[in-house]
């Protein structure tokens, strides 16, 4: 199993974050299959105001930049990867080309 974070940052709207909120109570069934299916077993995300922190775990050999690729070939994940991205903009500090921005990780209890 891996893990990983990224963030990014919602407009900030009260209107459209109590939309994506609700949108993020009614997730597409296939968008969840399709999650399932390139990997991911767990995903939480966070809001602390307009940042969004994602949570992900996922089975050893996910490739975020590959699988999220076969992701957006389901139309019904096309359409809802559209509607999020209307409700969000890029975090301070994503390279070029990143949507959600990749966090280091700097601390694991775990292994601490």
């Amino acid at each position: 199993m891996i893990c990983f974070a990224q963030a990014l940052d919602l407009k900030d709207d009260p209107a459209l974050i109590e939309a994506y909120r609700k949108h993020h109570r009614e997730v597409y069934p296939e968008v969840l299959a399709a999650l399932r299916r390139i990997g991911i077993t767990r995903m939480r995300i966070f809001l602390l105001g307009t940042r969004l922190f994602m949570y992900c775990e996922a089975v050893d050999g996910f490739d975020a930049k590959r699988d999220y690729q076969s992701y957006a070939q389901d139309p019904r994940c096309a359409t809802w990867d559209a509607l999020m991205r209307s409700f969000q903009l890029r975090a301070p500090g994503a390279k070029p080309g990143q949507w959600w921005a990749d966090m280091d990780l700097v601390f694991d209890l775990e292994t601490a």
